[in-house]
Parts: C-alpha cells; sequence; structure tokens
C-alpha cells in the first residue's frame, strides 16, 4: 500500500491516478468537464484493458485510484474493476458517483463489500435550488441526501466535491456547514476550469479566489474534517502566508489532515503526481487540461508518464512563464496549468486566476 510518510518522486511515479471508466451519466451538469452523455462510448476501455491499466497502475508504486465519469455507476462491470484493483494488486480505491437513482442502498453495500476506501459526492448548494440547478437535474440534491445516508449506515468515509462558481459563491458558508452535518472527512473544493461545459463566465474573480482561499484557511481551522483544493495550487501559497504572518517563520504546508487517504505529503500539480486516464484510454495531466500525451492502448502508463515532453514540461518549473516563472512560490505552487490553458492556449502561461503579485513582478521584472 502506499506510504504518506515519504514523499514520492513525482518524476517517476504519480501520486493519485484517475480513470474515467466510463462518459455515460444521466445528469446534465452545467461545469462538466467531460460534457457527458446519456450511453457509454462503445469505444471505452474493455474489462480486460481495465484490469491491464490497474496493473500497470500498481506498478507505478501504488498510488491512489480514484474511478470517476461521467458515471462510474454507469459501467456494469464497475464493482468486479474496483474488487481486483483492492484484492488483488492491494490498490486504495475511491469512487466518485452521480447522484442519479443508480445510488442504491444496494450500490452502497456492495462497495462496503470490496472495500471502498471512499465515496465522494458532489454538492454544489446547501439547499436544492442552487445544487439542482447547477447540476441540471431536478431532485438531485436529495438523491444526493438519500445517498450520504446509506454511507452513513454502511460506515464508508465520505468526501464532498464542491464547485467553486458565480453560482454558489454566496452559498459557500451554508455548505460549509452542511459538509459538517454529514460527518465528511474532507471537503474538496474544485475552483472552475473553463473547459467542457465550464465556461469563463461562470468563474469567480482572482480577487474572489484569493478571498476564498483565505475563508477556507480558516475553515481548516474550525471544521472537524479537512479541506483541499483542486485546481487552485495556490491554495498552497495563502496558507503559507497566513502562518508567516503568525510568526511562523519556519511554516510549511500541512493540512489538516483528519484522515490522510488523498492528502499527498507534497503538493500535486497538473502532470506533477497526478494523472488522468480516459475513457478510452487517452492520458492527460489532468481532466482539465485536455492535452493527451498518449493512449494505454499503445504505450504503458509508466512510459507515458515518465516520459512525455508534457509531463516533463509541467514538472520542469523553470519554463513557468510570466509572474509565475519569478514567483518565490512557484515550487510550492505552480499555479493551475489547466486555467493557464483554457485561458490562454499555453499551458506553461501565469495562471490568470492568481491574484498575487509577486516581488519580483512588482520590481518589473516580468511583463504583467
Amino acid at each position: 500500500m502506499i506510504s504518506l510518510e515519504t514523499p514520492r518522486d513525482y518524476r517517476e511515479n504519480p501520486f493519485i491516478v484517475i480513470w474515467e471508466v466510463t462518459r455515460a451519466c444521466a445528469l446534465k451538469c452545467l461545469h462538466c468537464r467531460a460534457e457527458a452523455q446519456y450511453h457509454p462510448d462503445p469505444r471505452q476501455l474493455t474489462f480486460e484493458e481495465g484490469k491491464r491499466l490497474i496493473d500497470q497502475i500498481a506498478e507505478m508504486n501504488h498510488p491512489l485510484l480514484v474511478f470517476t465519469g461521467g458515471d462510474p455507476l454507469a459501467r456494469p462491470d464497475l464493482f468486479e474493476l474496483a474488487q481486483y484493483a483492492i484484492e488483488e494488486k492491494k490498490l486504495s480505491v475511491s469512487m466518485t458517483p452521480s447522484a442519479t437513482p443508480k445510488v442504491t442502498q444496494a450500490a452502497v453495500e456492495k462497495a462496503k463489500q470490496v472495500g471502498l476506501s471512499r465515496w465522494a459526492f458532489s454538492l454544489d448548494g446547501s439547499c436544492a435550488d442552487i445544487h439542482d440547478h447547477f447540476r441540471g437535474t431536478v431532485g438531485s440534491y436529495a438523491t444526493t441526501m438519500r445517498g450520504i445516508g446509506y454511507l452513513k449506515e454502511m460506515n464508508i468515509p465520505i468526501q464532498v466535491n464542491t464547485t467553486v462558481s458565480r453560482y454558489n459563491l454566496h452559498d459557500l458558508e451554508q455548505i460549509a456547514e452542511k459538509v459538517k452535518e454529514m460527518q465528511a472527512v474532507l471537503w474538496s473544493l474544485f475552483f472552475l476550469v473553463p473547459t467542457g461545459r465550464g465556461m469563463e463566465k461562470d468563474m469567480i474573480a482572482p480577487d474572489e479566489h484569493e478571498a476564498v482561499m483565505k475563508w477556507l484557511y480558516q475553515i481548516q481551522q474550525q471544521m472537524p474534517y479537512g479541506v483541499k483544493a483542486t485546481e487552485a495550487p495556490h491554495y498552497r501559497r495563502v496558507v503559507l502566508q497566513a502562518k508567516r504572518s503568525a510568526n511562523k517563520s519556519s511554516a510549511t504546508f500541512e493540512p489538516k489532515r483528519t484522515d490522510v487517504l488523498g492528502r499527498a505529503p507534497k503538493g500535486v500539480n497538473d502532470g506533477d503526481g497526478f494523472v488522468f486516464i480516459s475513457h478510452i484510454g487517452e492520458v492527460y495531466p489532468s481532466g482539465f487540461l485536455p492535452l493527451a500525451c498518449g493512449n494505454v492502448r499503445e504505450d504503458s502508463l509508466a512510459h507515458i508518464y515518465r516520459h512525455s515532453p508534457i509531463m516533463n514540461n509541467l514538472r520542469d518549473k523553470s519554463q513557468l512563464k510570466g509572474k509565475c516563472g519569478v514567483c518565490e512560490f512557484n515550487t510550492v505552487c505552480g499555479g493551475s496549468r489547466a486555467r493557464a490553458y483554457a485561458v490562454t492556449g499555453d499551458y506553461l502561461e501565469s495562471d490568470p486566476y492568481c491574484a498575487y503579485i509577486p516581488p519580483r513582478a512588482k520590481e518589473g521584472k516580468v511583463f504583467l
């Protein structure tokens, strides 16, 4: 099993692998990265191909494995794949099913039976009006709450994912309380990247990103659950600055660890400790950075991850441009490479939604 004590070399092996097992999903979420469809793509990896992929993942020093979609539960062999990964390959496996009628008590019992490490549900509003609007499906909130109840009954650790957008910015405090009520172990906030169905007009402003992250740091101290930011590596910079301002001169980024699953001992970023495999086997730095680096039907995952020019560029912080290139936090943060690509067309450009101006940029060392 993966050890969280010694940081792994992200040039060799990722900390976490996300596998989009299917594009099929019954929901029509406004922000859907996958642009999910109602029916499975006939080209998706077969069961045997999936097992071979799991073999390759395990060989990369047993990273965390997350089944995503679409809706993973739309794949009939999902639990067989999970059982193979957990029992045969000794991987820690989580999944992020959609809140659809497929979330039954029987499905949750099966997840418990095969040894699923965690079940993550999305919650994008503290009430049905906000959540269902975002998810594009009336009744999604009620289905989520029912599913949470099943998970509590079976004592499966709960993770709550929230996509931060202009639609729910005003509701984040209420969502934080709802996550507490759910007895979740982790609240993972995804800062919107305009890819798939996600639109730039749906994003919050740079100064709002900064304000939310500063607020998250306070929440991290107050709530019984851990807090994690996705596609917002500058949260690590915000935490460091907050600690240093509190006269902790030797401050390091150490997130609250109410549980350790999914909490990397050092920060991950797109292609740097993080890798994504699509339903048809294409390998990407992340699901939000749609630059194909290879396909597991043609090459091994390890070879693609270790030798892709794109992956290697992403791990070399000296290649970053603009203010990210001169930022004193770029080895800790590095900016969202996915957001830089989505907005500027260059995955090495500055993250345009980071409000921080590094001293060297202020000195005129870089064009802003």
